[in-house]
């Protein structure tokens, strides 16, 4: 039976996004033996918790040269015309998630992109529209005028309350636990691995693959892990949605070696050119699929 895998993240959380390669390395390496589940945090109901911690969009787009150099994922780097609440992006891939877990992730995934690489208001329901309407399957009209229904607000709440039970645990042990709204909750992105016999250990807040993997060693010994692939138009096949250069180069990574995020791009770059892939400009990288 595959081991549950419980993921707290926000649309909105720079940690998370730049987690994204370490995530598409376990679905590449372990697939079905595990099983994932999406649990919004709800970071900020208003902007205005932001505003008051200091937050503008100048200072927030001057941070993302650290994320891009460090983990590679895409970026944006235009200023917006503010800053953004995180709880409409998150009801919305609550909605999104019901349909489906793979629906689901391309919601998070088409919100983070919105986030994290356009001018676009994370919290704007047009927007939010405008990006759930690319992905196949969704329809983010519908989404976004159903962000305030009973139903759905819920929902998120009881996704919200679930995220806020990190007190006592590891996540707070590890120090990458917060409390900005009053109870202790997990950070983005934090994961909680449960075996089929009720065993469990949690990787609180950002963590490396290594974290990830020697956690699934002591849990199920027996995991079978699929080696790295041999070309990057290998590990997009495996994949409906659509991967950046970070997340194929982590997928294609040797244990105990750093991803080759410029090996990786020319290589791309190269069945691009021989019409294998497509790519898709995202911000300063691309996104790439298979032709």
């Amino acid at each position: 039976m595959a081991i549950s895998v419980t993921h707290f993240t926000d649309p909105g959380c720079p940690w998370a996004y730049s987690a994204r390669p370490a995530l598409r390395t376990l679905e590449w390496r372990f697939g079905d033996q595990l099983d994932w589940e999406l649990v919004m945090i709800g970071l900020t109901e208003d902007a205005k918790q932001y505003e008051d911690r200091g937050y503008t969009p100048e200072r927030m787009v001057s941070s993302w040269p650290m994320y891009h150099e460090r983990f590679g994922m895409p970026f944006g780097y235009q200023v917006k015309a503010g800053v953004s609440a995180t709880s409409r992006a998150c009801r919305a891939v609550v909605q999104a998630n019901e349909q489906s877990h793979e629906l689901g992730e391309a919601a998070l995934s088409a919100l983070q992109f919105l986030q994290f690489t356009t001018v676009e208001m994370l919290e704007d329901p047009a927007a939010i529209a405008a990006a759930l309407n690319e992905v196949d399957g969704l329809d983010g009209d519908a989404i976004a005028g159903r962000l305030d229904d009973a139903d759905v607000l819920e929902l998120y709440q009881s996704q919200r309350t679930r995220a806020r039970q990190a007190a006592g645990g590891a996540t707070e042990a590890q120090g990458k636990s917060a409390d900005s709204d009053g109870p202790v909750r997990y950070t983005a992105p934090s994961l909680i691995f449960t075996t089929p016999d009720g065993s469990s250990l949690e990787a609180g807040g950002f963590q490396t693959i290594e974290a990830y993997d020697v956690i699934l060693a002591n849990l199920d010994a027996t995991l079978q892990r699929r080696p790295a692939p041999e070309r990057a138009a290998d590990a997009l096949s495996e994949f409906s949605r659509l991967l950046t250069t970070a997340e194929i180069a982590a997928i294609m990574a040797e244990p105990n070696k750093p991803p080759n995020r410029e090996g990786t791009l020319a290589e791309l770059n190269d069945l691009a050119l021989s019409g294998e892939v497509i790519r898709q400009p995202l911000g300063d990288d691309a996104l790439w699929r298979v032709a």
